[in-house]
């Protein structure tokens, strides 16, 4: 197991938390440097921000969503990462805006496709 202690202090008030954050690895805590461990955290994390959340961000709009009960975020956050994996199997888009536009301007063939699952 890493611990990863981050301080931060607020400018405005000189208040200082520390925040404990706890990751588990197969690889063995000295097989790597402490800054090697930051290096593979921040990439493990800035990967998934970039394929998971900003697709479905922009394909689904999730960010637009106003509503802060956890559970349906969450719920929602697994249908959309769902139809990430699947729709391109069935409709022929090579970039992500144009998959969302077809899926905007053909809502019966996303209906068609749950429907076939």
């Amino acid at each position: 197991m890493i611990v990863l202690r981050s301080q931060r202090t607020v400018k405005k008030t000189g208040v200082s938390t520390t925040e404990s954050r706890y990751y588990l690895s197969s690889a063995l805590p000295q097989a790597y440097c402490p800054g090697q461990w930051l290096d593979l955290i921040r990439g493990h994390w800035g990967g998934i921000e970039v394929r998971n959340h900003w697709r479905r961000d922009v394909v689904m709009g999730e960010d637009r969503s106003r509503s802060r009960n956890a559970h349906l975020l969450a719920n929602l956050a697994l249908i959309r990462n769902a139809l990430l994996a699947i729709l391109p199997e069935h409709i022929d888009a090579p970039t992500l805006p144009e998959l969302r536009e077809r899926l905007h301007s053909r809502p019966s063939r996303c209906y068609a496709i749950l429907r076939d699952l």
